[in-house]
Protein backbone atom coordinates (compact mmCIF):
# COMPACT_ATOMS: atom_id res chain seq x y z
CA UNK A 1 0.00 0.00 0.00
CA UNK A 2 2.83 2.37 0.94
CA UNK A 3 4.71 1.39 -2.23
CA UNK A 4 1.63 2.02 -4.39
CA UNK A 5 1.08 5.42 -2.68
CA UNK A 6 4.75 6.39 -3.28
CA UNK A 7 4.55 5.44 -6.95
CA UNK A 8 1.30 7.36 -7.33
CA UNK A 9 2.75 10.42 -5.55
CA UNK A 10 5.89 10.33 -7.75
CA UNK A 11 3.77 10.14 -10.87
CA UNK A 12 1.69 13.12 -9.78
CA UNK A 13 4.82 15.12 -8.92
CA UNK A 14 6.32 14.32 -12.32
CA UNK A 15 3.11 15.41 -14.08
CA UNK A 16 3.05 18.70 -12.13
CA UNK A 17 6.71 19.38 -12.91
CA UNK A 18 6.19 18.71 -16.60
CA UNK A 19 3.08 20.90 -16.64
CA UNK A 20 4.90 23.74 -14.92
CA UNK A 21 7.83 23.39 -17.28
CA UNK A 22 5.46 23.59 -20.22
CA UNK A 23 3.72 26.62 -18.77
CA UNK A 24 7.06 28.25 -18.00
CA UNK A 25 8.31 27.60 -21.54
CA UNK A 26 5.15 29.11 -23.00
CA UNK A 27 5.48 32.05 -20.63
CA UNK A 28 9.10 32.63 -21.58
CA UNK A 29 8.24 32.31 -25.25
CA UNK A 30 5.56 34.97 -24.88
CA UNK A 31 7.93 37.21 -22.94
CA UNK A 32 10.59 36.79 -25.61
CA UNK A 33 8.18 37.75 -28.38
CA UNK A 34 6.98 40.77 -26.40
CA UNK A 35 10.49 41.85 -25.43
CA UNK A 36 11.91 41.67 -28.93
CA UNK A 37 8.87 43.04 -30.73
CA UNK A 38 9.66 40.31 -33.28
CA UNK A 39 12.02 37.37 -33.04
CA UNK A 40 13.48 38.20 -36.44
CA UNK A 41 17.10 39.33 -36.52
CA UNK A 42 17.46 38.68 -40.24
CA UNK A 43 18.67 41.70 -42.17
CA UNK A 44 16.04 43.36 -44.37
CA UNK A 45 16.13 42.25 -47.99
CA UNK A 46 16.80 45.83 -49.06
CA UNK A 47 18.02 48.99 -47.33
CA UNK A 48 17.71 52.67 -48.25
CA UNK A 49 21.02 54.02 -49.64
CA UNK A 50 21.94 55.79 -46.37
CA UNK A 51 21.12 52.84 -44.08
CA UNK A 52 23.18 50.10 -42.47
CA UNK A 53 21.91 47.06 -40.56
CA UNK A 54 23.54 45.94 -37.31
CA UNK A 55 22.43 42.56 -36.01
CA UNK A 56 22.36 42.77 -32.18
CA UNK A 57 23.81 39.25 -32.10
CA UNK A 58 26.97 40.58 -33.74
CA UNK A 59 27.70 42.94 -30.83
CA UNK A 60 26.18 40.98 -27.93
CA UNK A 61 29.57 39.53 -26.92
CA UNK A 62 32.71 41.64 -27.36
CA UNK A 63 35.04 39.32 -25.47
CA UNK A 64 37.85 39.86 -22.97
CA UNK A 65 39.76 42.22 -25.24
CA UNK A 66 36.69 43.87 -26.73
CA UNK A 67 36.55 47.60 -27.35
CA UNK A 68 34.03 48.44 -24.63
CA UNK A 69 32.75 52.01 -24.39
CA UNK A 70 33.61 53.64 -21.07
CA UNK A 71 31.81 56.95 -21.52
CA UNK A 72 28.08 57.63 -21.66
CA UNK A 73 28.85 60.38 -24.15
CA UNK A 74 30.57 58.07 -26.66
CA UNK A 75 28.78 56.65 -29.70
CA UNK A 76 28.48 53.19 -31.25
CA UNK A 77 29.37 52.97 -34.94
CA UNK A 78 30.69 49.44 -35.62
CA UNK A 79 30.32 49.82 -39.41
CA UNK A 80 32.28 53.11 -39.46
CA UNK A 81 29.70 54.62 -41.81
CA UNK A 82 29.92 58.38 -42.32
CA UNK A 83 27.11 60.38 -40.70
CA UNK A 84 24.41 61.24 -41.25
CA UNK A 85 22.97 57.79 -41.88
CA UNK A 86 20.34 55.38 -40.57
CA UNK A 87 21.50 52.71 -38.15
CA UNK A 88 18.98 49.82 -38.10
CA UNK A 89 19.06 47.34 -35.21
CA UNK A 90 15.75 45.71 -36.10
CA UNK A 91 14.09 44.98 -39.47
CA UNK A 92 11.01 46.93 -38.37
CA UNK A 93 13.06 50.13 -38.38
CA UNK A 94 13.34 49.78 -42.15
CA UNK A 95 9.86 48.39 -42.73
CA UNK A 96 7.85 50.72 -40.49
CA UNK A 97 9.97 53.83 -39.96
CA UNK A 98 12.29 54.39 -42.91
CA UNK A 99 10.62 52.81 -45.91
CA UNK A 100 12.44 52.08 -49.16
CA UNK A 101 13.62 55.54 -50.13
CA UNK A 102 14.46 57.30 -46.86
CA UNK A 103 17.00 60.11 -46.96
CA UNK A 104 18.64 62.45 -44.44
CA UNK A 105 20.68 65.62 -44.87
CA UNK A 106 21.65 68.96 -43.34
CA UNK A 107 19.33 71.79 -44.36
CA UNK A 108 20.76 74.63 -42.22
CA UNK A 109 24.05 74.95 -40.36
CA UNK A 110 26.37 77.29 -38.49
CA UNK A 111 29.41 75.56 -37.02
CA UNK A 112 30.10 78.48 -34.67
CA UNK A 113 26.65 78.82 -33.10
CA UNK A 114 24.32 76.28 -31.43
CA UNK A 115 21.30 77.96 -33.02
CA UNK A 116 19.23 74.74 -33.30
CA UNK A 117 18.92 73.38 -29.79
CA UNK A 118 15.32 72.69 -28.77
CA UNK A 119 11.62 73.63 -28.88
CA UNK A 120 10.88 72.70 -32.51
CA UNK A 121 7.34 73.62 -33.58
CA UNK A 122 5.99 72.98 -37.07
CA UNK A 123 3.44 75.58 -38.16
CA UNK A 124 1.37 73.87 -40.89
CA UNK A 125 -0.20 77.13 -42.11
CA UNK A 126 3.15 78.53 -43.27
CA UNK A 127 5.17 75.30 -43.46
CA UNK A 128 7.78 76.79 -41.15
CA UNK A 129 9.64 75.23 -38.23
CA UNK A 130 10.39 77.39 -35.19
CA UNK A 131 13.15 76.51 -32.70
CA UNK A 132 15.54 78.02 -30.15
CA UNK A 133 19.28 78.25 -29.60
CA UNK A 134 21.13 76.61 -26.73
CA UNK A 135 20.38 78.32 -23.42
CA UNK A 136 23.56 78.46 -21.36
CA UNK A 137 25.41 75.61 -23.05
CA UNK A 138 28.41 75.41 -25.35
CA UNK A 139 28.22 77.67 -28.43
CA UNK A 140 24.90 79.05 -27.18
CA UNK A 141 26.32 82.51 -26.44
CA UNK A 142 23.69 82.87 -23.71
CA UNK A 143 24.32 83.16 -19.99
CA UNK A 144 23.32 85.15 -16.92
CA UNK A 145 23.85 88.34 -18.96
CA UNK A 146 22.63 87.24 -22.39
CA UNK A 147 19.37 85.74 -23.66
CA UNK A 148 19.09 82.93 -26.20
CA UNK A 149 17.39 83.18 -29.61
CA UNK A 150 14.07 82.05 -31.08
CA UNK A 151 14.25 81.55 -34.85
CA UNK A 152 12.64 79.75 -37.80
CA UNK A 153 13.29 78.18 -41.19
CA UNK A 154 10.95 77.72 -44.14
CA UNK A 155 10.47 74.15 -45.34
CA UNK A 156 9.22 75.64 -48.59
CA UNK A 157 12.66 77.15 -49.05
CA UNK A 158 14.19 73.78 -48.17
CA UNK A 159 12.11 72.11 -50.89
CA UNK A 160 13.18 74.69 -53.47
CA UNK A 161 16.84 74.31 -52.54
CA UNK A 162 16.51 70.52 -52.65
CA UNK A 163 15.02 70.65 -56.15
CA UNK A 164 17.81 72.95 -57.30
CA UNK A 165 20.46 70.60 -55.88
CA UNK A 166 19.15 67.64 -57.84
CA UNK A 167 20.06 65.37 -54.92
CA UNK A 168 18.39 63.91 -51.83
CA UNK A 169 21.56 63.95 -49.71
CA UNK A 170 23.52 67.08 -50.67
CA UNK A 171 23.74 69.44 -47.65
CA UNK A 172 21.72 72.64 -47.92
CA UNK A 173 21.92 75.87 -45.93
CA UNK A 174 18.64 77.77 -46.01
CA UNK A 175 17.96 81.10 -44.29
CA UNK A 176 17.58 81.13 -40.51
CA UNK A 177 15.37 84.04 -39.44
CA UNK A 178 15.55 85.25 -35.83
CA UNK A 179 12.43 86.60 -34.11
CA UNK A 180 12.46 89.89 -32.24
CA UNK A 181 10.80 89.21 -28.88
CA UNK A 182 10.27 91.26 -25.72
CA UNK A 183 12.69 91.19 -22.79
CA UNK A 184 10.19 89.14 -20.77
CA UNK A 185 10.81 86.08 -22.96
CA UNK A 186 14.00 84.66 -21.45
CA UNK A 187 15.91 81.48 -22.24
CA UNK A 188 13.19 79.66 -24.16
CA UNK A 189 13.78 75.90 -24.08
CA UNK A 190 10.62 73.91 -24.91
CA UNK A 191 7.83 74.34 -27.42
CA UNK A 192 4.82 72.71 -29.05
CA UNK A 193 1.58 73.52 -30.82
CA UNK A 194 0.37 75.67 -32.40
CA UNK A 195 -2.15 76.24 -29.59
CA UNK A 196 -5.16 78.20 -30.89
CA UNK A 197 -2.90 79.36 -33.71
CA UNK A 198 -0.11 80.52 -31.39
CA UNK A 199 3.30 79.00 -30.70
CA UNK A 200 3.37 77.53 -27.18
CA UNK A 201 6.76 77.88 -25.47
CA UNK A 202 8.23 77.39 -22.00
CA UNK A 203 11.03 79.66 -20.82
CA UNK A 204 13.76 78.76 -18.33
CA UNK A 205 13.99 82.34 -17.10
CA UNK A 206 17.25 84.21 -16.47
CA UNK A 207 18.56 85.63 -13.21
CA UNK A 208 15.56 86.98 -11.28
CA UNK A 209 13.35 86.89 -14.39
CA UNK A 210 10.89 84.03 -13.79
CA UNK A 211 10.42 80.91 -15.89
CA UNK A 212 7.06 81.01 -17.69
CA UNK A 213 4.66 79.62 -20.24
CA UNK A 214 4.15 82.00 -23.14
CA UNK A 215 2.14 82.17 -26.36
CA UNK A 216 3.87 83.80 -29.33
CA UNK A 217 2.14 84.80 -32.55
CA UNK A 218 4.02 83.07 -35.41
CA UNK A 219 3.39 86.11 -37.62
CA UNK A 220 5.39 89.31 -37.26
CA UNK A 221 5.51 91.29 -34.97
CA UNK A 222 5.23 88.08 -32.89
CA UNK A 223 2.99 89.41 -30.13
CA UNK A 224 3.29 87.53 -26.82
CA UNK A 225 0.83 86.45 -24.12
CA UNK A 226 2.00 84.98 -20.81
CA UNK A 227 -0.11 82.20 -19.31
CA UNK A 228 1.78 81.23 -16.14
CA UNK A 229 4.96 82.18 -14.29
CA UNK A 230 4.63 80.70 -10.79
CA UNK A 231 3.28 77.90 -8.62
CA UNK A 232 0.99 79.77 -6.20
CA UNK A 233 3.59 82.48 -5.67
CA UNK A 234 6.71 80.29 -5.88
CA UNK A 235 8.95 80.56 -8.94
CA UNK A 236 9.67 77.43 -10.92
CA UNK A 237 13.33 76.40 -11.31
CA UNK A 238 13.76 76.44 -15.11
CA UNK A 239 10.96 75.12 -17.29
CA UNK A 240 12.13 72.65 -19.91
CA UNK A 241 9.52 71.03 -22.18
CA UNK A 242 5.79 71.16 -22.88
CA UNK A 243 2.98 69.22 -24.63
CA UNK A 244 -0.77 69.65 -25.14
CA UNK A 245 -3.24 66.88 -24.25
CA UNK A 246 -5.14 66.56 -27.53
CA UNK A 247 -8.42 65.41 -26.02
CA UNK A 248 -8.75 68.10 -23.33
CA UNK A 249 -6.47 71.00 -24.25
CA UNK A 250 -4.72 70.69 -20.89
CA UNK A 251 -0.99 71.39 -20.86
CA UNK A 252 1.80 69.28 -19.35
CA UNK A 253 5.23 70.76 -18.74
CA UNK A 254 8.48 69.81 -17.00
CA UNK A 255 10.54 71.84 -14.56
CA UNK A 256 14.19 70.92 -14.11
CA UNK A 257 17.28 72.61 -12.64
CA UNK A 258 19.36 73.31 -15.74
CA UNK A 259 19.14 77.07 -15.31
CA UNK A 260 21.10 76.68 -12.08
CA UNK A 261 23.44 73.99 -13.47
CA UNK A 262 24.26 76.27 -16.41
CA UNK A 263 24.63 79.24 -14.05
CA UNK A 264 21.95 81.57 -15.36
CA UNK A 265 19.31 80.91 -12.68
CA UNK A 266 19.39 80.92 -8.85
CA UNK A 267 19.65 77.69 -6.88
CA UNK A 268 16.62 75.37 -6.98
CA UNK A 269 13.81 76.27 -4.59
CA UNK A 270 11.24 73.63 -5.52
CA UNK A 271 11.38 69.91 -6.33
CA UNK A 272 11.70 69.01 -10.05
CA UNK A 273 8.22 67.96 -11.21
CA UNK A 274 6.01 67.36 -14.19
CA UNK A 275 3.08 69.79 -13.94
CA UNK A 276 -0.46 69.88 -15.32
CA UNK A 277 -1.86 73.31 -16.28
CA UNK A 278 -5.39 74.28 -17.28
CA UNK A 279 -5.07 77.30 -19.61
CA UNK A 280 -8.75 78.20 -19.09
CA UNK A 281 -8.90 78.28 -15.28
CA UNK A 282 -5.12 78.91 -14.90
CA UNK A 283 -4.99 76.20 -12.25
CA UNK A 284 -1.73 74.26 -11.98
CA UNK A 285 -0.88 71.07 -10.10
CA UNK A 286 1.82 68.42 -9.93
CA UNK A 287 1.26 65.49 -12.29
CA UNK A 288 4.35 63.38 -11.49
CA UNK A 289 7.39 63.39 -9.21
CA UNK A 290 10.38 61.21 -8.36
CA UNK A 291 12.75 62.54 -11.03
CA UNK A 292 16.36 63.64 -10.91
CA UNK A 293 16.08 66.05 -13.86
CA UNK A 294 12.76 65.70 -15.73
CA UNK A 295 13.22 66.86 -19.28
CA UNK A 296 11.24 65.86 -22.37
CA UNK A 297 7.54 65.00 -22.23
CA UNK A 298 5.29 63.36 -24.84
CA UNK A 299 1.68 62.18 -24.84
CA UNK A 300 0.22 59.36 -26.90
CA UNK A 301 -2.25 60.18 -29.65
CA UNK A 302 -5.17 58.73 -27.66
CA UNK A 303 -4.21 60.77 -24.59
CA UNK A 304 -3.92 57.73 -22.32
CA UNK A 305 -0.14 57.37 -22.02
CA UNK A 306 2.72 59.72 -21.19
CA UNK A 307 6.49 59.50 -21.60
CA UNK A 308 8.97 61.57 -19.61
CA UNK A 309 12.74 61.61 -20.02
CA UNK A 310 15.10 61.99 -17.08
CA UNK A 311 18.48 63.44 -18.05
CA UNK A 312 20.08 63.02 -14.64
CA UNK A 313 23.60 62.27 -15.89
CA UNK A 314 24.00 65.78 -17.35
CA UNK A 315 24.95 68.32 -14.69
CA UNK A 316 25.71 71.40 -16.77
CA UNK A 317 28.97 73.09 -15.83
CA UNK A 318 29.45 70.44 -13.14
CA UNK A 319 30.03 67.71 -15.71
CA UNK A 320 28.62 64.19 -16.13
CA UNK A 321 27.72 61.51 -13.60
CA UNK A 322 26.89 58.56 -15.80
CA UNK A 323 25.47 56.47 -12.94
CA UNK A 324 22.46 58.81 -12.81
CA UNK A 325 19.41 58.44 -15.09
CA UNK A 326 19.50 58.65 -18.87
CA UNK A 327 16.07 57.11 -18.99
CA UNK A 328 12.63 57.26 -20.61
CA UNK A 329 9.77 56.51 -18.22
CA UNK A 330 6.28 55.50 -19.27
CA UNK A 331 3.07 56.35 -17.39
CA UNK A 332 -0.66 55.92 -17.62
CA UNK A 333 -2.66 59.16 -17.54
CA UNK A 334 -5.51 59.03 -15.03
CA UNK A 335 -8.52 60.14 -17.04
CA UNK A 336 -10.21 61.74 -14.02
CA UNK A 337 -7.35 63.61 -12.37
CA UNK A 338 -4.88 63.99 -15.24
CA UNK A 339 -1.98 62.83 -13.05
CA UNK A 340 0.56 60.25 -14.20
CA UNK A 341 0.24 56.76 -12.68
CA UNK A 342 1.80 53.30 -13.05
CA UNK A 343 5.35 54.54 -13.58
CA UNK A 344 7.65 52.05 -15.32
CA UNK A 345 10.92 52.15 -17.20
CA UNK A 346 10.50 52.29 -20.97
CA UNK A 347 14.03 52.71 -22.33
CA UNK A 348 17.58 53.73 -21.46
CA UNK A 349 19.74 55.69 -23.91
CA UNK A 350 23.11 54.09 -24.59
CA UNK A 351 24.63 57.40 -25.73
CA UNK A 352 24.16 60.70 -23.93
CA UNK A 353 20.66 61.24 -22.60
CA UNK A 354 17.15 60.99 -24.05
CA UNK A 355 16.13 64.65 -24.23
CA UNK A 356 13.17 65.86 -26.31
CA UNK A 357 10.70 63.15 -27.23
CA UNK A 358 8.08 62.56 -29.95
CA UNK A 359 5.76 59.70 -30.98
CA UNK A 360 4.74 58.61 -34.48
CA UNK A 361 1.34 57.33 -35.60
CA UNK A 362 2.41 53.71 -35.02
CA UNK A 363 3.37 54.33 -31.40
CA UNK A 364 7.12 54.32 -31.99
CA UNK A 365 8.97 56.67 -29.62
CA UNK A 366 11.72 59.04 -30.84
CA UNK A 367 14.19 60.87 -28.60
CA UNK A 368 17.16 63.13 -29.20
CA UNK A 369 20.26 61.48 -27.70
CA UNK A 370 24.05 61.76 -27.69
CA UNK A 371 24.43 60.21 -31.15
CA UNK A 372 21.37 61.59 -32.91
CA UNK A 373 17.76 60.40 -32.68
CA UNK A 374 17.03 56.97 -31.23
CA UNK A 375 13.76 55.13 -31.98
CA UNK A 376 12.05 52.46 -29.86
CA UNK A 377 8.88 50.54 -30.65
CA UNK A 378 5.93 50.49 -28.26
CA UNK A 379 7.55 47.72 -26.18
CA UNK A 380 10.74 49.72 -25.62
CA UNK A 381 12.83 47.69 -28.09
CA UNK A 382 15.48 49.78 -29.83
CA UNK A 383 14.65 49.74 -33.54
CA UNK A 384 17.30 52.07 -34.88
CA UNK A 385 18.90 55.48 -34.94
CA UNK A 386 19.12 58.57 -37.08
CA UNK A 387 22.87 58.52 -36.54
CA UNK A 388 24.50 61.97 -36.57
CA UNK A 389 27.51 61.20 -34.34
CA UNK A 390 26.58 64.32 -32.39
CA UNK A 391 23.94 65.34 -29.89
CA UNK A 392 20.36 65.99 -30.87
CA UNK A 393 18.18 67.56 -28.20
CA UNK A 394 14.84 67.39 -30.02
CA UNK A 395 12.99 66.83 -33.25
CA UNK A 396 9.51 67.34 -34.71
CA UNK A 397 7.40 65.73 -37.41
CA UNK A 398 6.51 68.33 -40.04
CA UNK A 399 3.66 66.81 -41.97
CA UNK A 400 3.66 63.45 -43.68
CA UNK A 401 7.02 61.68 -43.78
CA UNK A 402 9.21 64.63 -42.70
CA UNK A 403 11.23 64.62 -39.49
CA UNK A 404 13.11 67.84 -38.68
CA UNK A 405 15.99 67.20 -36.27
CA UNK A 406 17.67 69.80 -34.08
CA UNK A 407 21.42 69.12 -33.69
CA UNK A 408 22.82 72.28 -32.05
CA UNK A 409 24.91 73.69 -34.92
CA UNK A 410 22.82 72.07 -37.67
CA UNK A 411 19.27 71.16 -38.63
CA UNK A 412 18.65 67.87 -40.44
CA UNK A 413 15.66 66.85 -42.52
CA UNK A 414 14.87 63.13 -42.74
CA UNK A 415 12.31 62.11 -45.35
CA UNK A 416 10.90 58.77 -44.24
CA UNK A 417 7.85 56.51 -44.32
CA UNK A 418 6.71 57.23 -40.76
CA UNK A 419 4.67 60.29 -39.81
CA UNK A 420 3.70 61.95 -36.58
CA UNK A 421 0.22 62.91 -35.47
CA UNK A 422 -0.78 66.57 -35.23
CA UNK A 423 0.44 68.32 -32.08
CA UNK A 424 -1.60 71.47 -32.54
CA UNK A 425 -4.82 72.27 -30.65
CA UNK A 426 -7.64 72.55 -31.42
Amino acid sequence: MAIAFSVCFAAIATWIALSQAGTSAKSLSGFSESFSGSNSTVAPTSLPPQAVFIDPQSIAVLGTNGSFRESAISTLNPTNASPPFFQAFHPNFVTNVLGDSASIRVVASNSGFAFAHEAPIWNPETDEVFFVSNDGGALGFSDINHNNQVAKISLGEVAQAADASGSTITPLNVTVTALSLPETVQMTNGGTGPFHGQLLFVDSGRGPRPPNIVLIDPASPNNTTFLLDNFYGRQFNSLNDIKIHKQTGLIYFTDSVYGFLNQFRPGPLIQPFVYLFDPVTRRVKVAADGFDKPNGVALSEDGKTAFVTDTGIINGVFGVNQTEPATVYKFDIDQQTGVFTNRRIFAFADSGVPDGIQIDTQGNVYSGCGDGVQVWDSTGTLLGKFFLNTTSSNMVFAGKGRLVIMAETAIYLAEIKASGFDLFFP
